[in-house]
């Protein structure tokens, strides 16, 4: 099992930016495609972004798509995402998530990702 920490959420205005990242431990994160998802208060967990094992496939979810990035860096065992041109309704808690899978191969559903951090808040505000 592999073990996430989220950090680099914050409050910022409408318009900034935010880098997320997500260390693992306990395990490499070569063997996990890695996705984000975010989760406002009284709504359901949604899928953010993903990246495969490789680096080479990502999928976005249509509302954050050319304004964020997910990248993933194998020397530091961490995934990030970059959060640019921030909206209020991009508030919520933000998790990462690990999901064993073939080299090139990604999943956007949460129920497909066992192990999860424990999230870090992003606000943005008006």
């Amino acid at each position: 099992q592999v073990q996430l920490v989220e950090s680099g959420g914050g409050s910022v205005q409408t318009g900034g930016s935010l880098r997320l990242s997500c260390a693992a431990s306990g395990r490499p994160l070569s063997t996990y495609a890695m996705g984000w998802f975010r989760q406002a208060p009284g709504k359901d967990r949604d899928f953010v972004a993903v990246i495969s094992r490789s680096g080479s496939t990502t999928r976005y979810a249509d509302p954050v798509k050319g304004r964020f990035t997910i990248s993933r860096d194998s020397a530091k065992n961490s995934v990030y995402l970059q959060m640019n041109s921030l909206k209020p309704e991009d508030t919520a808690v933000y998790y990462c998530a690990a999901s064993i899978r073939a080299y090139n191969n990604v999943v956007v559903s949460s129920a497909d990702y066992p192990d999860w951090g424990r999230g870090t808040q992003v606000t943005v505000s008006s």
